[in-house]
């Protein structure tokens, strides 16, 4: 499914905020926006006089003769429009629409008597909780739970993910969880934000292949472009947190909202909820702040062309066949993944005598032991055993 086209209003909105963050390249922001530099600052200095580049609320920031009535119908009114937010949400947009919003306490006993509030499902929140020290070390990414659309047409929106800011870089509708899809989606993405240092998914598709083959086609276009795959330990849904978190707040403030007739009835949804949840709504996990308050693009700009990796003169360099995932070392066949087909791998001596390690770039891929005569497929959180052709 193609990317929805976003209207130019809604560019020139997220330009201008990335624009404004301390120590944002503007320039390059521009190339990726697609923009002429002289365009660019005309939209910062009308945003930075005042002037508005949306439609937003023409009220005034103060109103001295406002009355405790109509402050309760404001918060009752921004609940209505966002019936996931909580109390504290709420408070933060008062204060910064101008209002002296009352304590959160308050505002939970409003939303209390006006019949807004229902009991909690579930139990206690979890405490324990980790954070990258700033945006693009980390990128969260997986597929929330698919959805049946009017249609009959299953929906499986995929959602990137930044770990240090939550800014949702991705939230896209697509009809399967195919690595061809996600590589499509994911370019755009880098293109549009550059590249991260690493992205954290979970242990299915297509991360993985159904083999449990921990190497597929697209973690290893994902290692050309120097971008680390890290998988979280099985069974451990927790330690993608954030990922979780924000799954269920897709769930609550879009998906239990409506039925959507199609795909792209369901993107325009979600480009809308986007922009709310990436500019306006407060996240008690930021101190109450936006996502984009944290967020800045990445300095690593998607190339081109793909790279292919760069070995030592001294290294011993073997081309996968595209009919058969072997190399030859030593008068013998070893089997790798299949998802390294056609690519050079480096073999290169390790510390313990008969063994050497499969590299492709900088990652060891295989492990070639000479005295028991197999191969061992390496990842760091789990190893399997393949034997030689």
């Amino acid at each position: 499914m193609p990317w929805r086209e976003v209207s130019v209003m809604e560019q020139r909105w997220e330009f201008v905020r990335l624009a404004l963050q301390d120590g944002a390249n503007r320039r390059d922001l521009c190339r990726r926006f697609g923009i002429h530099p002289s365009t660019a600052y005309k939209w910062i200095r009308r945003q930075q006089s005042g002037a508005e580049l949306t439609e937003l609320s023409r009220r005034p920031h103060q109103s001295p003769r406002r009355t405790v009535a109509e402050l309760e119908q404001r918060v009752i009114a921004l609940r209505d429009a966002h019936p996931a937010w909580g109390a504290r949400k709420i408070a933060t947009c008062l204060a910064r629409a101008g209002d002296r919003p009352p304590a959160p306490s308050t505002i939970h006993d409003i939303l209390q008597r006006a019949g807004r509030i229902t009991p909690a499902v579930g139990g206690p929140s979890a405490s324990q909780r980790f954070e990258m020290a700033a945006p693009n070390l980390l990128w969260q990414m997986d597929f929330k739970g698919w959805i049946r659309l009017g249609n009959d047409v299953r929906c499986h929106p995929l959602t990137v993910l930044d770990d240090h800011s939550r800014y949702d870089l991705c939230l896209q509708a697509c009809a399967d969880q195919r690595g061809e899809t996600v590589r499509d989606r994911l370019e755009a993405t880098f293109r549009h934000y550059g590249l991260p240092d690493a992205v954290f998914v979970d242990n299915g598709s297509p991360w993985s292949d159904s083999s449990g083959a921990r190497w597929t086609q697209f973690s290893v276009w994902l290692l050309k472009l120097g971008v680390t795959v890290i998988r979280s330990r099985p069974y451990h849904p927790q330690s993608r947190g954030k990922n979780e978190r924000f799954h269920r707040t897709l769930a609550a403030e879009v998906l239990a909202l409506r039925c959507f007739r199609d795909l792209a009835d369901a993107q325009s949804a979600f480009d809308a909820w986007r922009e709310i949840y990436n500019f306006m709504r407060p996240h008690e996990g930021l101190g109450q702040k936006v996502p984009a308050d944290r967020y800045r693009p990445s300095t690593r700009s998607m190339p081109d062309r793909l790279p292919s990796p760069e070995y030592d003169s001294g290294d011993i360099v073997r081309t996968v066949s595209s009919t058969k995932s072997y190399v030859h070392f030593k008068g013998r066949s070893w089997k790798v993944s299949q998802a390294f087909a056609g690519e050079r791998l480096a073999i290169r001596p390790l510390s313990t005598d008969g063994k050497y390690g499969v590299f492709f770039a900088a990652h060891q891929v295989a492990t070639i032991d000479l005295t028991g005569g197999k191969c061992v497929g390496h990842v760091s959180e789990q190893v399997s055993a393949m034997s030689p052709g």
